[in-house]
């Protein structure tokens, strides 16, 4: 059974606790919490980098912010990581574990609607067109909550055990073609490799949810993401004479048709749900002319990773043997994307008290299973992980009304900055907590 985790009293002058972000010094009984001027702080870093927001692997501003910041705390910074990923390393005063924090940086190719003053009027290049940009999934109050614990636990560097990474990652939404990106070649460049953190924990605002409140969940909770690509080959022929060749349009819905019988007839869903989508069809210029190919693009969700590998394999063979019994051919290409993020268990329920505390039991739940992705997941692949989902949205409005994440209406209440800065901030101190009462 895990020890109740230790907390630490600061003693320090009410003039400098002030200065370094304190409200008041900590009690056994009581959470860490920000004063109102690191608050304030967090929520002007949050708005600065949402009126300039930067696509994916273009994060130069975001990142030199960020890394300006790290260095004035006296932290130990590396830069350019992953193109501009920043990672930052705390020594703490005492023995102890490494902790890791994640936020990521990137915003996406939308064009903003909302009212706010700060709004983003931002314009980027993307797949060569130029797009508006904005952070339409929160990415913004992930780097200012992150900044905000980095200068709290910086002030209480000599009473924390152990070490904190705090990884500020590019590329999140996905790198450009033909470029790499994000967690996975934070990695592939040896973030971890000279120092692996005990744990990795990680927050992403949530529309789904009212301002303050924590879903969390053991064991998956985000689904692996994968594309596939179908090239379906006929024979080109008139419309008027269609047995004078092989018609890939049709031999194309029968495959459609026939893929929809994975999940429901050839994989036991009892062990996770999947999902397997269609959203693009390309073929045929005439309408009178039957094409010699057509192009088939989807999506595949999933929470199991065995599961997974046997739709990759049953996506293949349907798809192949139904074309082939139309006289056509299916050429298939599955592009692996995140895999699913998965909550380490143990992780959960020992950080379980301190979000509890922080965020208070009422406001805490078990999440539902969400179909979107996150590469955070690489990252919870090699050590646990534990990723949990903080509400944006202000508690009179009803959630159903509530703009998703990726709309050009999406909206923050700024009010949960400070719960995700204090969660970051209880994370770390009871998890080396345990570890100093476990030392004894």
């Amino acid at each position: 059974m895990l020890s109740k985790p230790r907390r630490y009293t600061v003693t320090i002058l009410a003039s400098a606790m002030m200065s370094l972000g304190f409200s008041a010094a900590a009690s056994a009984a009581d959470p860490h919490r920000i004063s109102a001027e690191l608050e304030q702080r967090v929520i002007e870093w949050r708005r600065d980098i949402h009126q300039h927001p930067e696509l994916s692997n273009r994060e130069y501003r975001t990142a030199a912010l960020v890394a300006e910041h790290l260095s004035e705390l006296g932290l130990e910074v590396q830069t350019e990581i992953a193109h501009t990923g920043v990672v930052a390393m705390l020594r703490g005063g005492q023995p102890g574990p490494t902790i890791a924090l994640r936020a990521d940086m990137d915003a996406l190719p939308v064009t903003e609607r909302t009212d706010v003053p700060f709004a983003s009027t931002a314009v980027g290049e993307y797949r060569g067109q130029q797009v508006g940009v904005m952070h339409a999934c929160g990415h913004d109050l992930h780097v200012a909550m992150l900044m905000g614990a980095a200068e709290y636990l910086t002030s209480i560097q000599d009473q924390l055990h152990g070490n904190v990474m705090f990884i500020f990652q590019p590329a999140e939404e996905g790198a450009p073609p033909g470029e790499e990106g994000g967690a996975e070649l934070m990695l592939a460049e040896g973030i971890f490799d000279a120092e692996k953190p005990d744990a990795v924990l990680g927050i992403h605002v949530w529309s789904a949810g009212h301002t303050g409140h924590i879903g969390y969940r053991k064991g998956p909770l985000m689904a692996s993401s994968d594309r596939f690509e179908i090239f379906v080959k006929g024979e080109q022929t008139h419309g008027s004479r269609p047995w004078g060749g092989v018609d890939p349009i049709v031999a194309s819905s029968q495959i459609i048709n026939n893929v929809q019988t994975i999940v429901s007839r050839q994989v036991d869903i009892t062990k996770a749900p999947a999902v397997v989508s269609f959203g693009k069809i390309e073929g045929g210029v005439r309408n009178n002319i039957i094409p010699d190919e057509v192009y088939l693009e989807g999506t595949i969700r999933n929470f199991d990773m065995g599961i997974r590998a046997q739709i990759f394999e049953k996506l293949t063979t349907t798809a192949e043997y139904t074309a082939r019994a139309s006289g056509a051919r299916a050429e298939v290409h599955i592009h692996e994307g995140y895999p699913v993020t998965s909550n380490d268990a143990d992780l959960v329920e020992r950080m379980l008290p301190t979000t509890y505390r922080v965020a208070g039991q009422d406001k805490v739940f078990e999440n539902e299973l969400v179909t979107g992705a996150e590469d955070f997941s690489f990252f919870a692949n090699e050590v646990p992980g534990m990723f949990v989902f903080l509400g944006i949205t202000p508690p009179d409005q009803d959630l159903a009304d509530a703009p998703s994440n990726h709309s050009p209406y999406f909206y923050a209440d700024e009010d949960a900055l400070k719960t995700g800065v204090e969660l970051f901030i209880n994370w770390v101190v009871d998890y080396s907590g345990d570890y100093s009462s476990d030392a004894s």
